[in-house]
């Protein structure tokens, strides 16, 4: 999207869509200036009764050999600072993607483990949902933070501590097996 025009003044005239009562943030390699002027003006328009939605706040995406890209979250925390708002987060590490699937599906917390590689998203909801939790050690995260939350007195920092890791996903290839 383009900005329709080269002054603010123009910027702030296009039109809008009447249908529109929510502003979804998720990962866009395409977000631009004109797409955060669009989205505040959708929510300022429509004030409390338009939604603003973020996927989640992940603010690094790791790369290969520890380069890393800004992820969504940097995207939310634009469009929330333009708002003056916060987002409701349907990702992790909020329960309501959790929660929507095991309405679903009954799934049942017990008999279920949350794999991933970020202590600040996947294992906090794994936590927080009731789940079993496995870390792979090939994200953003290093066992001495683990080691860190786990010898910490804070109840917070506990709730960042997994049941289990691996190295790699692909050390649990040889269970799946059997």
């Amino acid at each position: 999207a383009a900005l329709p025009g080269p002054a603010p003044k123009d910027w702030v005239q296009a039109p809008l869509d009447p249908a529109v009562r929510a502003v979804l943030v998720g990962f866009d390699e395409h977000f631009s200036y004109a797409k955060l002027c669009q989205a505040l003006r959708y929510l300022l328009r429509g004030g409390p009764d338009c939604l603003l939605v973020g996927t989640n706040r992940d603010h690094r995406l790791p790369l290969e050999g520890g380069a890393g890209i800004p992820g969504t979250g940097c995207l939310v925390k634009a469009v929330e600072t333009a708002a003056q708002r916060e987002a409701f987060i349907v990702g992790k590490p909020n329960r309501f993607m959790f929660d929507c699937v095991a309405g679903e599906f009954q799934v049942d917390p017990a008999r279920t483990v949350m794999v991933g590689d970020r202590l600040d998203t996947d294992i906090l909801m794994g936590n927080d949902c009731g789940l079993t939790t496995l870390l792979t050690l090939t994200g953003v995260t290093a066992l001495d933070e683990v080691r860190g939350h786990q010898d910490s007195g804070c109840p917070a920092r506990h709730s960042l501590v997994p049941d289990f890791y691996v190295d790699s996903i692909a050390d649990l290839l040889p269970l799946l097996g059997e």
